[in-house]
């Protein structure tokens, strides 16, 4: 019998798509890339926009006349700047995030529905990240010397309580959620769930081609509202019983690893890191933008300020937090394989990402973009699993 060979294996599923639709995805991807950089132009000059308009320094003059309460000034000037950004910055989001993925053909969404959801998604992060702030500027206040340390962990906290209530109070606002049906597939992952401790009484299937026409599954929330979700998209794209296995398991895996926790670890850190130039640099910076009217890095109404250093540390930092992902990502990679045994049905279903990122990048560009490992490296690392998988079962 001839032995498996994991190149030739690779190689064909990758050839499961067209070279026509291999450059395409190329093309998506890449320019994705450069989107990073003028998305984080635009947000630069929306918050400029904010700061020279003065508007926030007439809220929180206005709000103090009437309360001084330090609170509920930083509250009403971080509300209207959120209103104010989401305005600015409107126009780009309606560029990159609808019109770019309809001409790729990642999304059917109409206009007008697409410009609903968005409209209630900044309503509810206006709301959860102006509390986020008065949280910090809170703390600029009271330990000017110190915040920055204490606001790391802020972010850590606020980075769990929103991955916590997330599935029971914010995702059911933009997908419907239904149980899935009984039948194989809810038979195969309760099975898979009880062998690995994950919760099986919460399994969903979510109508996520609303949106997007990506392959998709999720394990979300943590205890009581931890839930297995799986994108309607997998089954309009013919998922089978191996395909389900592979790509749920490896959510599962992101689960038992607990990497919910791993990143909220990491990515305290790197506000840390972030807060604590943010704290040197915001005085000059401040004079350099012209803000007269501020009153330092405690006051509210320079949040743009602020909002413009988060971009750029934001943009330079972006090799770090996806390789964060990364890595973790194959990790789950790996716990699916090991848990699971199902690399043909995991390489299946990374095939059918393709479209939405590119399989074969160079080294340094899924280094410095990719928040996955690259499509053609896992089913790599699926086919080497299972030729040593082969050699297991030929000494047995």
């Amino acid at each position: 019998m001839a032995q498996f060979d994991p190149v030739a294996a690779t190689a064909a599923y990758l050839a499961v798509l067209t070279p026509a639709q291999h450059a395409k995805a190329q093309a998506y991807t890449q320019g994705g890339h450069w989107l990073l950089l003028w998305g984080a132009i635009v947000a630069v000059l929306a918050s400029w926009l904010v700061l020279r308009s003065g508007v926030l320094v007439k809220v929180r003059d206005g709000v103090e006349k009437g309360s001084p309460k330090p609170i509920r000034v930083a509250f009403a000037v971080l509300f209207i700047d959120a209103i104010a950004e989401f305005v600015l910055n409107l126009p780009w989001s309606v560029y990159a995030d609808w019109w770019r993925e309809t001409a790729y053909g990642l999304t059917s969404q109409a206009f007008g529905g697409w410009l609903g959801e968005q409209l209630m998604s900044a309503a509810i992060s206006a709301v959860l990240f102006t509390l986020l702030l008065v949280g910090l500027y809170t703390l600029m206040r009271k330990a000017p010397k110190t915040w920055w340390l204490w606001g790391s962990g802020v972010v850590a906290l606020f980075f769990v309580v929103v991955m916590i209530l997330a599935p029971v109070f914010i995702m059911p606002l933009f997908n419907k959620y239904q149980p899935a049906p009984p039948g194989p597939v809810r038979d195969e992952i309760v099975a898979m769930a009880k062998s690995v401790g994950v919760p099986s009484d919460k399994i969903f299937i979510f109508d996520g081609s609303k949106q997007s026409n990506r392959y998709t599954a999720n394990v979300a929330g943590l205890g009581s509202t931890s839930r297995i979700a799986m994108s309607d998209v997998m089954f309009k794209k013919d998922a089978d019983i191996a395909e389900v296995r592979g790509v749920v398991g490896h959510e599962m895996g992101h689960y038992v690893h607990a990497h919910v926790f791993i990143f909220a670890a990491l990515y305290a850190a790197l506000a840390l890191a972030g807060f604590f130039i943010i704290d040197r640099a915001y005085a000059p910076v401040a004079r350099m933008l012209g803000a007269k009217h501020v009153r330092g890095l405690s006051d509210p109404a320079g949040f743009p300020i602020l909002a413009i250093l988060l971009t750029v540390l934001g943009l330079v930092s972006t090799p770090i937090r996806v390789s964060i992902t990364r890595i973790a990502e194959s990790d789950a990679d790996t716990f699916s394989l090991e848990h699971f045994n199902e690399p043909d049905g995991l390489a299946k279903a990374l095939v059918k990402t393709i479209e939405y990122r590119a399989a074969t990048p160079s080294k340094l560009e899924e280094v410095l973009f990719y928040d996955h490992p690259s499509v053609g490296g896992r089913v790599r690392k699926a086919m080497d699993w299972k030729a040593a998988q082969a050699k297991v079962d030929a000494v047995r």
